[in-house]
């Protein structure tokens, strides 16, 4: 069931923020020795939330539309009294002594938190497969990735343990595992919603974002977390299509049934630099060296060697590369502008290729070999150097494997960007069992 479905079920008196909670953590306990998508599962913490919720419903308040509805929060965010690993046994120990910003809402929401999601360490990475709890698995094809960072938070909504979850978005890190595990995934504008108690990668470039089942759940979500809600738009939208290619290699099926849900789109020239990966990457590691420059001289022996290797690469970004890059990140910021002064909405794909199998660190792309990071992340990094609000909507299947669409706007448009994405879904006839869509 939605979020929105159990706030109406639980305002119907069909069941209760207790019962909500049992079946959360009892599909949650069931399925995890499998899937790897919580790092930790907080019982007393979830039962203690609901029965509070429950007694606040009886006596007549009621706090919205998440009162009582389990969720889960990505293991780099900031719970008090539970631990923040960040994936990585340099944390252990560390207890959060107070609830991150965002955790705060949620429970002044009246949300019960199930537990904490499993990530890529340090969310560095987009396989989602790097964590010293474990690689997420995809619930789709559990031999497949989950996507990173936030992969755990993907899984535990795609496969339903909880209704909503939290995760973060530097470079795509929840609208690609989102993608790739057919769920919706929405990264809001730029510091629309606090990072206080948010452990940071980059900070730049680093969002908080949350998982759904559904753009209307997203919309909720987003509603109760946000330093400035989304207003809601009315009127034909008019969207502008991005080809893929003129970003980086994409599969052609994936353009192509893509291309096809969002056939109103009207098509754009894309007239960006051809390196903005290589320019998003410049700001990423030398930011995230910058945070992370005390694990690496002191705890090297514990972090994966994947994840090290990344990190210590930022040691080697000058000043003068950062600031290159910083003007090219400008540049790229009108650009975006002038096309979204020109169009509500700009669509494309959001990831250019299914799921790979997990382990996996190349992949061919009608015929041209891909690092699967980089091809990951690739269609979903311009939007973190713009910090535009952009929504990962699940748009069919390739062979038995979940597409997305990614719906991009201004800030301050985001109501609009819902009621598109809301559409879109209505729209798509594409059950599992296809692999296109009409």
């Amino acid at each position: 069931m939605t979020a929105a479905g159990q706030a109406r079920a639980l305002r119907r008196g069909e069941t209760s923020a207790s019962e909500l909670a049992e079946a959360a953590l009892r599909r949650t306990r069931e399925l995890n020795p499998s899937l790897n998508a919580f790092a930790l599962i907080d019982d007393a913490g979830a039962r203690t939330a609901a029965r509070r919720a429950d007694e606040q419903l009886a006596a007549g308040i009621d706090l919205g539309p998440l009162h009582g509805i389990p969720v889960a929060v990505k293991d780099l965010i900031d719970m008090a009294g539970l631990p923040t690993t960040c994936g990585s046994a340099t944390s252990f120990g560390r207890l959060a002594t107070e609830d991150a910003e965002v955790v705060r809402r949620l429970r002044d929401a009246g949300a019960v938190i199930i537990g904490k999601t499993t990530l890529h360490e340090f969310a560095y990475g987009a396989t989602g497969d790097r964590s010293v709890h474990g690689a997420s698995r995809n619930p789709v094809d559990p031999r497949r990735m989950s996507g990173g960072s936030s992969g755990g938070s993907a899984v535990a909504v795609a496969a339903g343990m909880v209704s909503l979850a939290l995760g973060t978005d530097t470079a795509g890190s929840v609208r690609v595992p989102a993608a790739l595990c057919g769920v919706v995934g929405f990264k809001p504008a730029f510091d629309a919603v606090s990072s206080k108690g948010v452990y940071p990668l980059a900070p730049t470039l680093d969002h908080v974002g949350l998982f759904a089942a559904t753009a209307e759940d997203a919309l909720i979500g987003y509603q109760a977390i946000s330093d400035r809600p989304a207003q809601e738009e009315t009127g034909d939208v008019s969207i502008g299509w991005i080809p893929p290619d003129a970003i980086a290699v994409t599969d052609p099926r994936v353009s192509e049934l893509t291309r096809r849900f969002v056939s109103s789109a009207v098509d754009v020239e894309w007239k960006a630099r051809r390196d903005l990966f290589e320019i998003f990457s410049t700001l990423q590691g030398r930011e995230a060296f910058q945070v992370h420059s005390h694990h690496l001289d002191a705890d090297a022996e514990l972090i994966d060697p994947e994840v090290f290797a990344r990190l210590a690469k930022g040691r080697g970004i000058t000043e003068q590369q950062y600031a290159e890059a910083h003007e090219a990140r400008s540049q790229l910021s009108v650009l975006v502008d002038d096309l979204l002064s020109a169009y509500d909405v700009l669509a494309l794909p959001a990831v250019p290729v299914t799921a790979p199998l997990l382990g996996e660190r190349r992949v061919s792309v009608g015929g041209t070999e891909l690092e699967v990071r980089s091809a990951l992340l690739s269609l979903t990094s311009p939007w973190n150097l713009t910090g535009s609000p952009a929504i990962s909507v699940p748009a069919g299947h390739l062979d038995g494997l979940p597409i997305a669409v990614q719906l991009v706007t201004a800030p301050g448009r985001e109501g609009l960007l819902f009621a598109a994405a809301q559409a879109f879904e209505k729209g798509t006839t594409c059950p599992p069992s296809r692999s296109t869509c009409h």
